[in-house]
């Protein structure tokens, strides 16, 4: 049996601006209108912005499997650099990062996404890859999200 890979980049330009992709991507509650994956989340503990040790809960869905997962925030730098990472929890005991880079680029911008698992149980290495056979190459998914996150950014959001 596989395991998944244990990181992955992908970068692609777009019409949007840096500064309206951002708008869009640092609000976790509008995940859902561009990720193939994510349905959209919410803030917890208080917090209302992405920000360094904000946390949110993300909800997942892929076929017919779904689940959440709480993360936390750790760089905010608007509007260049968001990341954050999952938090291991007894359910999921596994983490993993997430980077998003914005650089201008020809007028609009260039989305560098990229994961890093940080932690994770070989034997739910192996289950995850058994049951989500998505996640074993999520390369063309992924750029699909960016390119719709930057087409998103580009009708929807005026920043300022």
């Amino acid at each position: 049996m596989g395991t998944l890979p244990k990181s992955g980049t992908i970068a692609v330009e777009v019409d949007a601006t840096p500064e309206q992709v951002w708008v869009l991507l640092a609000d976790i509650t509008r995940a859902g209108e561009w990720s193939h994956e994510n349905q959209g989340g919410e803030w917890l503990d208080g917090a209302t912005a992405a920000a360094p040790g904000a946390r949110f809960r993300g909800r997942n869905r892929n076929g017919r499997t779904k689940w959440s997962r709480v993360c936390e925030v750790l760089t905010a730098d608007a509007p260049a650099v968001l990341s954050w990472r999952t938090v291991p929890s007894p359910i999921y005991p596994d983490s993993t990062r997430w980077t998003y880079e914005l650089t201008p680029a020809n007028g609009g911008c260039r989305i560098t996404q990229s994961f890093e698992v940080l932690k994770i149980n070989p034997i739910a290495d192996r289950l995850f890859y058994a049951f989500i056979p998505a996640h074993r190459d999520r390369s063309a998914a992924l750029a699909d999200d960016v390119r719709s996150l930057g087409a998103v950014a580009a009708k929807a959001v005026r920043p300022g």
